[in-house]
């Protein structure tokens, strides 16, 4: 079974071609950061027109690194949501047409579940069940993965993503857009001890997250200072502590309430270095083993997608039969039927 698989659920355009004997054969993504940059943000009419200009070059792209022609593939897998309205349209619809052109089956597949399975790409892939940590820009969810298609959501953000919450205090810190990995970087260099930033929601059971009172908690601390490098590193470093010690804690909690062993950590913030030491402390000391996507596989990109995408064929899953997308859509619940 070889799958194509198209990512344009926000500002990347990625496509990538899996193979369920041989693994991935290969990816290719174009990211649109440069073009938002100059506006701080991400501009929905612009993403989805250069989804548009960037899609049907990198699929050709991707069949070339793969050395596949259109009758080596079995199947096209899409983002349908949630996302960008717009954007998951272009993808959909340039799916939809590709399947229907080569007379295959087009799969439309969560995003997040993409992210979920993302560590599968790698050489020592998790066994089902699993817990996961899935924190990036638009969620932060703890995810009791049981199998394949079969996710049961234990806690989630209330407010702000994690992701999120790092873009909005690295655009307070007067760090470029996209804010989150700047921050970081700046965190590096901070002195510890320095400021001292809530840990939301420690204080009382449950595996709920809210990060918007962290991001005010950083405003308050920056008002009335002179903002030199040395205090902007040191608020980083206490918001990043606040916000790593916060997942961790409750994945740790997590843990203990499903008596899981496995931790897969997923999403663009799964990919920030300081969250990855804490969280092997973590599998250590509890002896649960933990996996990671590799970076590049922890942001947005089509290897995911068509994994999945490969993955639900194979196990004989139902699809729609037409172009399907949705800006928002529960994890859990299935496309053909909405529930």
């Amino acid at each position: 079974m070889r799958v194509i698989g198209i990512e344009s659920s926000c500002d990347e355009t990625a496509v990538a071609i899996y193979d369920g004997d041989r693994g991935l054969l290969s990816h290719r993504l174009h990211s649109q950061v440069a073009m938002h940059q100059a506006y701080g943000g991400i501009v929905p009419e612009l993403a989805s027109r250069d989804h548009v200009r960037r899609l049907l070059p990198l699929v050709r792209e991707a069949l070339a690194d793969a050395a596949s022609g259109r009758e080596s593939i079995d199947g096209v897998a899409y983002t349908a949501g949630p996302g960008l309205i717009g954007a998951l349209l272009v993808g959909a619809g340039f799916a939809r047409s590709l399947a229907y052109a080569w007379d295959r089956p087009a799969v439309g597949v969560h995003h997040l579940e993409g992210h979920l399975l993302a560590p599968l790409l790698e050489a020592n892939p998790p066994a089902f069940p699993f817990l996961a940590l899935l924190v990036s820009g638009g969620h932060t969810q703890l995810v009791d993965v049981a199998g394949l298609g079969r996710y049961r959501i234990l806690g989630e953000s209330l407010d702000d993503a994690a992701g999120e919450a790092f873009d909005k205090t690295a655009k307070l810190l007067g760090l470029p857009y996209p804010g989150g990995a700047a921050l970081a970087q700046l965190a590096e260099r901070g002195r510890g001890g320095q400021f001292a930033f809530p840990r939301p929601m420690l204080d009382r059971p449950g595996l709920e997250f809210s990060f918007s009172g962290l991001k005010t908690a950083a405003l308050v601390a920056l008002r009335g200072r002179v903002l030199d490098e040395q205090t902007r590193a040191d608020v980083a470093r206490a918001f990043q502590e606040a916000v790593v010690a916060t997942l961790v804690e409750k994945s740790r909690r997590a843990l203990l309430i499903t008596g899981h062993r496995r931790l897969v950590v997923a999403g663009g913030v799964g990919a920030n270095l300081a969250l990855r030491e804490q969280l092997r402390a973590l599998g250590r000391d509890s002896g649960a083993e933990l996996y990671f996507p590799r970076p590049e596989f922890c942001t947005d990109n089509g290897a995911m997608i068509a994994l999945a995408g490969c993955l639900r064929l194979q196990a004989g899953m139902p699809y729609a039969s037409a172009v399907s997308a949705r800006a928002t859509w529960e994890l859990g619940t299935d496309l053909t039927t909405g529930v």
